[in-house]
């Protein structure tokens, strides 16, 4: 694993920049790792729902879509970004939700908020160290039981997966300072059970889908 080589304020700057074509990049190498997630995620409508790092939007507005009578929160570091979240929920016509800055690592929710925290291909650009700590907040955000669901850029099993790695050594702003990892073991550490992981490639790029929830006994 590479190590993360973008600050926070790198990151921010790298993803208004990013921010008028990332659907397109979306669609072209994340979308079937997305649609994946979120049919994993299995969002009940009524359920309480958090997603760090929106983007733009694209798995924000399903989740509005399949939970119109519960409440939809989502944060994200990059005004641009948020911005773009904004309008697309807006059309989506869903009255339910909030979208706000909001740091990862000090989520501005009370413990046992949530039945699922959602978050895509942000943990991939944090420092090793920090995997941990960053998953421990997440599921201290979750019910008992709650489902964390994350997507991630990994590290690929194919040669042609590792011209992602080739860029990012280049220059980490072209992948928005993310990186392969692969988080599962990270997971556990944490104490979130009933773990599992998907590994998916699209046009070469790799991907990966955790699952995990909260215990009941609270470890």
């Amino acid at each position: 694993m590479q190590p993360a080589r973008l600050n926070p304020e790198d990151i921010s700057k790298a993803y208004t920049w990013i921010a008028p074509m990332h659907d397109w990049l979306a669609v072209l190498v994340e979308a079937r790792a997305r649609r994946l997630g979120l049919v994993w995620a299995k969002v009940q409508d009524g359920e309480r729902v958090l997603e760090v790092a929106v983007g733009t939007g694209l798995s924000f507005c399903h989740l509005l879509r399949q939970n119109p009578t519960g409440h939809t929160d989502g944060i994200d570091l990059t005004p641009a970004m948020l911005k773009r979240a904004r309008r697309r929920a807006e059309r989506t016509g869903a009255s339910s939700y909030r979208l706000a800055p909001g740091n990862a690592f000090d989520l501005d929710f009370p413990d046992d908020t949530f039945d699922l925290v959602l978050n895509s291909y942000m943990v991939d650009m944090v420092p090793e160290a920090d995997f941990v700590p960053l998953l421990r907040e997440y599921k201290r955000v979750l019910k008992p039981g709650g489902r964390l669901v994350m997507m991630n850029m990994t590290l690929g099993e194919r040669w042609y997966n590792q011209f992602w790695e080739m860029l990012y050594r280049l220059h980490p702003p072209l992948l928005g300072g993310c990186r392969g990892v692969r988080l599962l073991p990270y997971v556990q550490q944490a104490g979130f059970v009933h773990t599992r992981r998907a590994s998916i490639s699209q046009w070469t790029f790799p991907s990966e889908v955790l699952y995990g929830e909260k215990s009941y006994s609270f470890r």
